[in-house]
């Protein structure tokens, strides 16, 4: 037996008023092989200035399901589906582009994952229909550049359709195109993370949103999730170890230029050695102030939002 009971779809919607109709006959006629769940479909419009808005309010007055959601502008995607997660109300929230490239057809794979023990799960999408240079080449070195970083192995970190019980989602916060992380989050947070290859079609209607500059985004975005990764809970670790590795740099820089002063080999001001020891010391001094101010911040996070730096799995006779 399913230990879930309701399923939400969060679709963000930019210009995609040739798919829509197309993409909730497609969901549709999945939820009626799905009679045992509770089905919510949530789309957000992220500032859309075609038609895509007026064809998402017939869908929501022809279907109680459908739920709109429309943005004054343009936010990006990430804002977009964040609004949709902390809208949805299903145990399982499952996000999908309205481009119809991802196929609905795959969600009961998801839900078998799910029933599995999988908290999250990620499409992988092995045959991608997109252009190699500009789309599938990037995608790649992203890819595998996350994974090492992160330790999270996936094929696919860009495919849009997921899967995640709610508990593990709903709790983040999604900024930037961190969307795409929240694989790494889940695993932080010790839930099990699988993926799944998908059916993925070519685009059939409408442009894609997407270029090489998108590549950039995520890269930063991954030094910052990195950071929480990691360091969010003792910022001072990373902080203080750049510090005392600037400091010792500095010292051994000037206890260079002393040894050249005083073996008569140069003077202090015909080597650059004093001014580049005191730099370093003075980044390092500024790197743990750095530090003591984030560790202040931290706590001050956690005591006022009444949030733990750990997660639960279940208790007995608590």
């Amino acid at each position: 037996m399913a230990s879930y009971k309701s399923l939400s779809i969060v679709i963000p919607v930019y210009k995609e008023q040739e798919n829509l109709q197309l993409l909730m006959q497609e969901l549709d006629a999945v939820s009626r092989r799905e009679t045992e769940l509770v089905w919510e479909f949530l789309f957000v419009d992220d500032g859309s200035t075609d038609g895509s808005l007026e064809i998402l309010r017939a869908l929501a007055a022809a279907d109680p399901r459908v739920k709109v959601t429309a943005f004054t502008r343009n936010f990006g995607q990430t804002a977009a589906m964040s609004c949709g997660i902390m809208t949805a109300t299903g145990d399982v929230i499952i996000p999908l582009d309205a481009d119809l490239q991802n196929d609905p057809a795959d969600i009961p794979r998801f839900l078998e994952k799910i029933d599995e023990g999988f908290a999250c799960i990620s499409g992988w999408r092995r045959d991608r229909k997109d252009e190699l240079v500009s789309r599938k080449i990037p995608s790649w070195c992203a890819n595998a550049l996350i994974s090492w970083m992160t330790g999270v192995r996936l094929h696919d970190y860009g495919c849009s359709l997921k899967a995640y019980r709610r508990d593990v989602i709903q709790g983040v916060s999604l900024y930037g195109e961190m969307h795409r992380f929240i694989p790494v989050y889940a695993a932080s947070m010790g839930a099990k993370v699988t993926e799944i290859p998908v059916n993925h079609r070519p685009r059939r209607h409408g442009e894609s949103k997407y270029g090489l500059s998108r590549v950039f985004k995520v890269m930063l975005d991954l030094i910052v999730v990195k950071f929480l990764i990691r360091y969010f809970n003792r910022p001072m670790h990373f902080f203080g170890m750049a510090g005392f590795l600037a400091l010792g740099f500095g010292f051994l820089c000037e206890i260079a230029a002393l040894y050249y002063k005083l073996a008569g080999l140069k003077s202090l001001v015909a080597t650059p050695l004093p001014v580049v020891g005191a730099m370093f010391i003075i980044v390092g001094v500024q790197f743990i102030l750095t530090g003591l101010i984030a560790e202040v911040l931290m706590r001050t996070y956690y005591e006022t939002q009444k949030k733990t730096p750990y997660a639960v799995r279940e208790r007995w006779n608590p």
